[in-house]
């Protein structure tokens, strides 16, 4: 009997903190049902300037999609708005200098989350960038060197696909898109359905999804309270001030050099992801900066 009673006791509890958990979430839900669409759903978009024609139904449909997802999906929103903290004062300047609108930052959010991230085909980094295309803008890809890696040479990267397809297509917005659907696949379908327009036209499910999924970011991340998002100032991942090292020759121990500038290997690599081993193999005399933390590392 007692141990009877002790498992009723617990689960009474157990029940009881699931009844508060969803009484709490319910609430929360109940709110915004009451309050209309209008409470989340923005009255004006746009994407680089470029106005979202949100009168059209199928405009609202596809974005109000990607923002109930968003909206939902609290770890990784969360996750986004404290990353960007660290990765958007480094993005910005760089985006600015090449004269690509502000809002393409959003589009390293939806395509990495702003880590390293390693795609199933390949693609790495913060831009996703593939083998051959990061060659093809200049960066060194190799077993040693991946500068994929590197945030500021891939951001370098990423603008000039951008204004070379801004020349191309016309538009921002398309410009984005075929960031995800390949300048020639973006332009066969214009070819095929006769319009320019990213709106207007029919495109495989990811690219159809592709600048919602920014525009959906843009519109989170910038109004986080509306949306149901409180991160803290203290709670925002932040930048650690560096000082770079140039090098041009190799470093047979990377754990060594690490030792002699007063950090260790864990935070020499953290800030220079682009070195892949545990050594920079440079016999070409190549410049190199290496990023050294100051302080607060």
């Amino acid at each position: 009997m007692i141990l009877i009673k002790k498992i009723g006791i617990i689960s009474t509890v157990i029940f009881a903190s699931g009844l508060l958990i969803f009484a709490t979430t319910y609430d929360s839900k109940d709110k915004i049902n009451k309050q209309g669409i209008s409470n989340y759903f923005p009255e004006k978009l746009d994407f680089a300037g470029e106005e979202t024609p949100l009168k059209l139904s199928d405009v609202r449909e596809r974005l109000d999609r990607e923002l109930l997802i968003n909206i939902n999906s609290q770890a990784s929103t969360i996750l986004n708005i404290k990353r960007a903290n660290r990765a958007f004062p480094v993005i910005e300047p760089i985006l600015k200098k090449n004269g690509i609108p502000d809002d393409f930052k959003y589009l390293a959010v939806i395509e990495s989350g702003l880590v390293n991230a390693v795609s199933p085909a390949g693609a790495r980094g913060v831009w996703q960038f593939m083998p051959e295309t990061a060659k093809e803008k200049g960066m060194e890809v190799t077993d040693n060197v991946d500068e994929r890696y590197h945030l500021e040479k891939s951001t370098e990267a990423a603008c000039s696909y951008f204004l070379k397809a801004k020349a191309k297509f016309g538009s921002w917005t398309m410009a984005a898109a075929s960031y995800n659907g390949g300048m020639t696949g973006v332009q066969k379908q214009i070819d095929i359905q006769k319009v320019t327009n990213y709106y207007d036209l029919l495109l495989t499910e990811e690219t159809s999804r592709y600048v919602f999924r920014i525009l959906t970011l843009k519109e989170i991340m910038k109004n986080p309270v509306k949306y149901g998002f409180t991160v803290l100032p203290g709670e925002m991942y932040e930048i650690l001030p560096t000082k770079k090292i140039e090098i041009d020759s190799s470093i047979t121990d990377l754990a060594a050099f690490a030792k002699e500038q007063g950090i260790n290997y864990k935070i020499l690599k953290l800030h220079n992801p682009w070195l892949r081993e545990n050594k920079l193999l440079n016999d070409t005399g190549k410049k190199y900066q290496i990023e050294i933390p100051s302080k607060g590392y």
